[in-house]
C-alpha cells in the first residue's frame, strides 16, 4: 500500500471512519503538573541539543550543559511522578492480589494506599529539609543560582505526589475497589 493513503470504512452509525482518524484530545485528562513537566522536558531537550551540537558539530561543548541537563532531568522525573501517581501507573506487584480472597486483597489495597501517602508525605518533609540546607549551596556552573531551585522543584514534585496519592486513595475508598483489586476481579493469571 502507498504511504499516505487511507482506508475508509463505514462505522456502526453509518458515518465513514478513516484509518488516520484519531480520538479528540481532551485537555481535562492532564493535570497542572503535566504541563510543568512538559515545559521542563522541552527545556531539557534544548539543553541536550545544545550539548550535542557543541560536542559533535563544533567540537566544543558548553560546560554548563552537562550540569543543567542533569538538574532538568531530575526535575522532570519528580514532577512527572505526580502524573504517574494520578494515573496509577507506578510500578507495583499484582501477583498476590490475583490469588488472595477479595476481602484480604481489599485490606491489602487499603494498606498500600495508606503506606503510599505516608511515604510521599515523609519524602516531602525530607525534601523541605534538604531544600533549606541547599539554599546556601550554589550550582557549579552558575554560582549565583542556589541548589535549592533544583531541590525545591523536586520537593514540589513530591508534594504533588502526596496530594495525588490522597486523591487516588479517596477515589479507591469511595468506589470500594482499586486497580489492584481489579486484577483480582478480572482473574489475570500470569
Amino acid at each position: 500500500r502507498d504511504v499516505g493513503t487511507t482506508t475508509t470504512t463505514e462505522g456502526a452509525s453509518g458515518e465513514s471512519i478513516s484509518a488516520f482518524d484519531e480520538a479528540p484530545v481532551n485537555l481535562k485528562d492532564y493535570g497542572i503538573e503535566d504541563w510543568f513537566a512538559f515545559a521542563i522536558f522541552w527545556g531539557l531537550a534544548v539543553v541536550v541539543f545544545v550539548q550535542f551540537f557543541g560536542r559533535y558539530v563544533i567540537n566544543d561543548s558548553p560546560a554548563w550543559t552537562e550540569e543543567i541537563a542533569r538538574y532538568l532531568l531530575a526535575m522532570v522525573a519528580y514532577l512527572g511522578g505526580g502524573m504517574a501517581v494520578r494515573k496509577f501507573s507506578h510500578i507495583h506487584v499484582e501477583f498476590l492480589f490475583v490469588y488472595l480472597p477479595r476481602g484480604i486483597a481489599w485490606a491489602m489495597s487499603c494498606a498500600v494506599d495508606v503506606i503510599r501517602i505516608a511515604f510521599f508525605a515523609y519524602a516531602t518533609y525530607l525534601g523541605v529539609l534538604v531544600t533549606r540546607i541547599m539554599h546556601n549551596s550554589y550550582m557549579v556552573v552558575r554560582d549565583t543560582w542556589p541548589m535549592s531551585i533544583v531541590f525545591g522543584t523536586c520537593t514540589l514534585g513530591l508534594f504533588v505526589m502526596t496530594l495525588r496519592a490522597i486523591q487516588v486513595t479517596a477515589r479507591n475508598w469511595r468506589s470500594g475497589t482499586s486497580p489492584l483489586i481489579a486484577v483480582h476481579d478480572e482473574g489475570r493469571h500470569q
